[in-house]
């Protein structure tokens, strides 16, 4: 595709997902609400959109009571769809996770990997850009906590630059959160972990646990939660409550741009559905703009006194 714009295109996309919460034996969740269903349309909406992301990254909670069979289903209908697409996944545990049952059916006979009862750490190279999944969980609790150990490991690890930077992947953000009572299930110690990736090569930082999307910085670093396919929180609900409900989910679509200099990381929030289309502009139009310099581009589709732009007013009215 030609460059429209400043920017040329991304070199890496990858998909965000965040709380999937599958129940074994394919239970709905709560007794009501279908957890397959709502991730089966996430992922068909991003395969039909024909974007080819080069990871897919799910921060946690895979699975509700860490049951075996939940984390088989989900990798049994997750990897076809990312082998399509040619994209890496890099699952990640949250605070509903459990690290046996999560180690032997996701990464069972991995040399070199963590113990199945080690915090489940791992780094990816995704042609030049590293994606380290730290493991946030605390066994037998749900709030996040980051060890002395693996700090460490990670101070290591950011000690040598990459090519294309790093992202982070963890359950917990180290974010306030406007719903209040969250912050007792938070990221504990927060201050430790930004001393060792503030001034690193640390571009992002994709987290979920929240069931909403939201984003802020953290040490310096973009910090982006991407909400839960299963259900979300409503963030408006009256200040005392806490309310789970079934829509408003989404993904987020993270696009890295720039080289060693510019580095620019924008997160896209993707609703899960189908809406009714109200406007839009065909391919044949994209490829009449693509066949124009930088200048009758910009005349084109800038211009209030366009044709095309007149256009469009009229077909408003």
């Amino acid at each position: 595709m030609i460059q429209l714009g400043q920017y040329a295109p991304p070199t890496h996309t990858i998909a965000h997902l965040s709380d999937t919460h599958y129940l074994g034996g394919k239970r709905p969740l709560y007794g009501t609400l279908d957890t397959d269903r709502t991730l089966a349309r996430a992922l068909e909406q991003l395969e039909r959109s024909g974007t080819k992301p080069s990871a897919i990254v799910i921060t946690g909670d895979l699975a509700d009571l860490g049951e075996p069979d939940a984390y088989q289903r989900l990798r049994d209908e997750l990897q076809p769809v990312a082998d399509r697409m040619g994209s890496k996944i890099i699952w990640v545990m949250g605070n509903h996770d459990e690290r046996g049952p999560y180690s032997a059916a996701l990464f069972g006979g991995e040399p070199g990997g963590p113990a199945p009862d080690a915090p489940q750490d791992r780094i990816y190279d995704i042609d030049g850009l590293r994606i380290v999944a730290l493991d946030s969980s605390v066994p037998g609790y749900h709030h996040g906590e980051l060890t002395d150990e693996q700090l460490s490991w990670l101070e290591e690890v950011l000690s040598v630059p990459a090519a294309h930077g790093t992202l982070l992947a963890l359950h917990h953000p180290p974010l306030p959160s406007p719903i209040e009572i969250m912050a007792i299930i938070e990221l504990q110690q927060q201050d430790r972990f930004a001393e060792v990736i503030r001034d690193t090569d640390v571009r992002g930082i994709l987290a979920g646990h929240l069931h909403y999307s939201t984003s802020g910085t953290f040490a310096g670093v973009p910090v982006s939660v991407a909400s839960a396919t299963c259900y979300t929180i409503d963030v408006s609900a009256p200040p005392e409550t806490l309310l789970g409900v079934d829509g408003g989910q989404s993904i987020n679509l993270v696009n890295l741009y720039g080289d060693s200099h510019t580095r620019t990381v924008t997160h896209s929030i993707v609703p899960i559905g189908d809406f009714t289309q109200v406007a839009g502009f065909s391919g044949v139009f994209l490829e009449k703009l693509a066949s124009m310099t930088p200048e009758e581009r910009r005349e084109a589709f800038s211009s209030k006194t366009s044709a095309f732009s007149v256009a469009e007013s009229d077909s408003s009215r």
